[in-house]
């Protein structure tokens, strides 16, 4: 049931949310070439072309940030906005660090780190102007509705002595942030090509993250404000794509861990449960394996009505049923080192070939595996409902449990995957030794700066107390991922090893494609023309999806320039009863292509449908 507002009706304080907001490059330069991030978790479908702007351009993802007032007893009050008798006053600082830290090798806190060679630094040769090899604008400060210009652009940062713009800030007329990141730019400063995955010394890229704070004047009171965080991350080429282990899961596992958050005991089917299983099966639309195992009509197929009415039934008729799927998930804590357990994603210490332990492949958090141990004992909430219908905006969502959506909505589209380094963020999250609560860094104050680490960084220097799992400062976030981000997110696949499956394990198949339906194979399929068997073969057919970016030796530089072109998983309408194709598909889209108003309309009642927890 919605939560009531409380009768105490009195503000004592606010806090920002999303405690950790995502804005995402894109290189749009209209006016309108953005859209505002996810902000609840389910969120509807958007019509096809919306990524784009009207010239095929990427749009940039923007983070959205609100304040809300809390009363004493920690109850959500209403939202706080610009108005005669609220004076709001937003500061962002955004920087970016990659390359002048250290050298991504792998992930500092597994056990195959404590004896890898330590860490070296990015641009070695650099020894005594490493702040050049910093982007640093600067804060930027706004605090009036409606507002935007050159005055809240994050410029003057400078990679030696190349600006390099990092994003803007604006308002909307009510006084809330919008943060935007970069457009996309990725150069060497010495025009050498980029030549490994993630440390390209004298490339930049115009990423970044750093704190959102706000001065806010009640009633003519100061009033204490929560701060939150913004990164900037890359784009996202499967915006409906959850991963099976979203990064929400994993800061909701961190705090369990660390006694912020009750250990769950008797999971939700409908919220812990079932998102688990429509992860694996929307994976069919990013990975031809996942297709194989887990798509429409194949034996795992989740979200078929009959065996998902099994799935969500209490007591022991289907007892064994939950048993055997549970059971199919990797346990790291029962010796799990094959790659055949779900999900069928790499680790963070993969490898070729891939070594005999259990951190080379990736496994659900311990919180998950726990809640499906509960759910195949039969003890969990039996509240699946196929009627139910989740929220699809923040504005079908109660005003006190708007906070804890637009918290979630951020981190269920980030990607806990192989930290290897990752997507948005990477392997120092999982440290409660970042949180003043949960889902919310701590702030590393100006007067107590990080100290230098020296020429290398071990990984007992990494986790040491007060070190950089510590309090944050602008850019700590975004220094440990790939230095650009494109040559990662061009280098990060599927199927390393073809000889035991071409397309399996994968890296990040939710937000970084590897193999997709083409716009070319969705026409054949919807072609009724054609013979069942053409269509058949053209739906299971799957194509790769950095199949433009040339020869192998060429792609990472190829994504430079080519990013914007590669392909968007959008939904499209299926075809309704049909036993080999589902009423709703996902389609790659490259751009360049216009949808009529009645296509559009069409493809977002079907989105819909799909989206408001269960299929047509």
């Amino acid at each position: 049931m919605p939560q009531k507002l409380p009768d105490d009706q009195d503000i004592v304080y606010a806090k920002i949310h999303p405690s950790i907001g995502i804005a995402r490059v894109g290189n749009s330069k209209k006016e309108d070439g953005f859209y505002i991030g996810p902000q609840v978790p389910n969120p509807y479908p958007q019509p096809p072309g919306f990524y784009r702007d009207s010239i095929g351009a990427l749009k940039r993802e923007v983070a959205e940030f609100r304040i809300y007032g809390y009363n004493a007893q920690g109850k959500v009050v209403r939202e706080l906005l610009m108005d005669d008798a609220t004076h709001i006053e937003w500061t962002v600082e955004l920087a970016n660090h990659k390359a002048a830290w250290y050298n991504f090798e792998l992930a500092l806190d597994i056990p195959e780190a404590a004896t890898a060679p330590a860490s070296t630094r990015r641009n070695a040769n650099v020894k005594t102007e490493r702040h050049k090899l910093s982007i640093t604008p600067g804060a930027k400060t706004i605090a009036k509705p409606a507002a935007q210009g050159p005055a809240y652009h994050f410029t003057g940062g400078q990679f030696f002595d190349i600006e390099v713009p990092l994003g803007e800030l604006r308002t909307d007329k009510e006084g809330r942030l919008h943060v935007f990141g970069g457009l996309g730019k990725s150069a060497s400063i010495d025009g050498k090509p980029p030549t490994t995955f993630a440390n390209n010394d004298g490339w930049y890229d115009d990423t970044g993250d750093g704190p959102v704070t706000a001065r806010v004047t009640l009633q003519g009171k100061p009033l204490e404000v929560l701060p939150a965080w913004v990164v900037v991350a890359p784009p996202n080429y499967g915006p409906q794509q959850k991963s099976v282990r979203t990064m929400y899961a994993l800061m909701t596992d961190v705090a369990v861990a660390a006694g912020q958050l009750p250990a769950p005991t008797c999971p939700s089917f409908r919220d812990d449960i079932y998102p688990i299983l429509k992860a694996m099966c929307d994976l069919q639309w990013m990975n031809a394996g996942f297709a194989a195992g887990f798509g429409y009509g194949m034996p795992q197929h989740f979200l078929d009505p009959g065996y998902l009415q099994k799935l969500a039934m209490p007591g022991d008729t289907y007892a064994e049923l939950r048993r055997t799927v549970a059971n199919a998930f990797r346990n790291p804590n029962r010796g799990d080192i094959s790659m055949k357990p779900w999900p069928w994603v790499y680790g963070d210490a993969m490898d070729i070939p891939m070594p005999p332990v259990t951190n080379a492949m990736n496994a659900l958090t311990t919180t998950q595996l726990a809640q499906l141990e509960y759910w195949a004992r039969g003890q969990f909430m039996a509240d699946y409902d196929p009627a139910y219908v989740p929220p699809g905006s923040l504005d079908e969502v109660s005003v006190p449990e708007q906070p804890a959506s637009l918290d979630k909505a951020a981190l269920e589209f980030c990607l806990a995957d192989a930290f290897h380094p990752g997507c948005e963020m990477t392997w120092p999250v999982r440290h409660s030794t970042m949180y003043q609560e949960p889902y919310r860094w701590r702030h590393r104050p100006q007067a107590d700066p990080e100290p230098d680490y020296g020429s290398t960084l071990t990984s007992a220097e990494a986790l040491s107390y007060n070190g950089p799992l510590y309090a944050q400062f602008p850019g700590s976030i975004t220094r440990w991922m790939a230095v650009p981000w494109q040559t990662d997110t061009a280098s990060c696949r599927s199927g390393y090893d073809p000889q035991y499956d071409p397309y399996l394990p994968t890296f990040w198949p939710a937000r970084v494609p590897n193999q997709v339906l083409s716009e070319e194979n969705y026409q054949q399929v919807m072609d009724a023309s054609l013979s069942r068997e053409q269509r058949l073969a053209a739906f299971n057919k799957r194509s790769d999806w950095n199949r433009t970016l040339g020869l192998h030796d060429q792609q990472l530089a190829n994504m430079i320039h080519r990013f914007p072109e590669m392909g968007i998983v959008e939904v499209r309408p299926g075809i309704e009863n049909d036993a080999d194709f589902p009423p709703v598909m996902q389609v790659e889209d490259r751009g360049g292509k216009e949808q009529d108003a009645v296509e559009q309309a069409l493809a977002l009642n079907a989105q819909r449908a799909l989206f408001m927890g269960r299929e047509p």
